[in-house]
């Protein structure tokens, strides 16, 4: 099992930086190979930056093995207690310069968890979600087509089930708001076999840059002012609250000894916060916290 996940997921990392390096058109992915002390684990970090379109593009294997799983995973399902893991998947953020392109994000990973005398205990996980600062329905419809087409061979019903779920999942509690539009979320997969299962992750994985870069490549050239762009970096900070209050990988892999370096590339480089920010009424900045950031069947538009 995973070394077939092994091998798919480097696949999916070098294809994806390939076609964000030729969107980009001038700054390349740096190759930071990785690995932790005691056979706990190893990776391969690629980040952009600084480019013509992309301000911070991380995109990050890494495969962990532990002796115990963590809190943030036993509190869940506890039946994991006292089992050793492995765990590994891709996951990738993606920060544009241009505030007009939305900021995306994806994750697929797999799970295995053993216990000498009984069965072993696996799971796929994964989705992919986008965040605007400028939206546009047709990118938002787009957006929403490929995760419909992504879950269809799989069942009429997956594409309603995890679309929701991902609206449930990105939702700021203490700012009682969406992280953005949304997208897929899934985890705990392993109903069926695992082949079904690895074969709905590979949809989801391989639907992501289908998805994201006809958005990014229709809105890298719009223009924006300095006004635009200061909204771009207070948004920013939804991100990083979110990611670091909520996120399960984020707290997953620090509870498990992760990579610091490799488990914080998700954070965007430049972002701000501002006391009692205020959009003005019926602006570009209020229509995206009225009317993109609240959950809606965007097929149904």
């Amino acid at each position: 099992m995973i070394n077939q996940v092994k091998q798919y997921l480097l696949s999916l990392q070098a294809d994806i930086c390939e076609q964000l390096e030729a969107v980009d058109g001038s700054a390349l992915f740096i190759k930071d190979k990785w690995k932790k002390p005691n056979g706990k684990g190893d990776g391969l970090t690629r980040v952009l930056t600084n480019g013509t379109v992309f301000e911070q593009a991380g995109v990050n294997y890494s495969i962990v093995h532990g002796n115990n799983m963590p809190a943030s995973a036993t509190a869940l399902r506890p039946e994991l207690a006292g089992r050793s893991f492995t765990a590994l998947g891709v996951s990738l953020v993606i920060h544009p310069l241009n505030p007009y392109v939305p900021t995306s994000h994806a994750n697929v990973r797999f799970f295995i968890a053993e216990k000498d005398g009984e069965d072993p205990i696996w799971w796929f996980g994964g989705g992919f979600d986008l965040t605007p600062y400028y939206g546009f329905d047709e990118d938002c419809i787009a957006w929403h087509q490929s995760a419909k087409d992504a879950c269809d061979p799989f069942g009429v019903d997956t594409y309603a089930k995890y679309k929701q779920w991902c609206d449930d999942y990105f939702y700021l509690k203490h700012r009682d708001e969406q992280r953005g539009i949304g997208g897929l979320f899934f985890d705990d997969l392993n109903e069926g076999s695992f082949e079904d299962c690895f074969a709905f992750m590979q949809s989801v994985g391989n639907s992501y840059i289908k998805a994201y870069r006809p958005i990014v490549e229709k809105r890298k050239d719009t223009p924006y002012t300095d006004q635009q762009r200061q909204f771009q970096l207070y948004r920013r900070g939804r991100y990083v609250e979110f990611n670091l209050v909520y996120d399960r990988g984020t707290l997953f892999g620090l509870q498990t000894d992760g990579r610091t370096e490799s488990i914080l590339m998700s954070l965007p480089p430049l972002v701000r916060w501002e006391y009692q920010y205020k959009v003005e009424p019926n602006s570009e900045e209020e229509r995206l916290c009225s009317y993109f950031l609240k959950p809606k069947n965007w097929l149904a538009l």
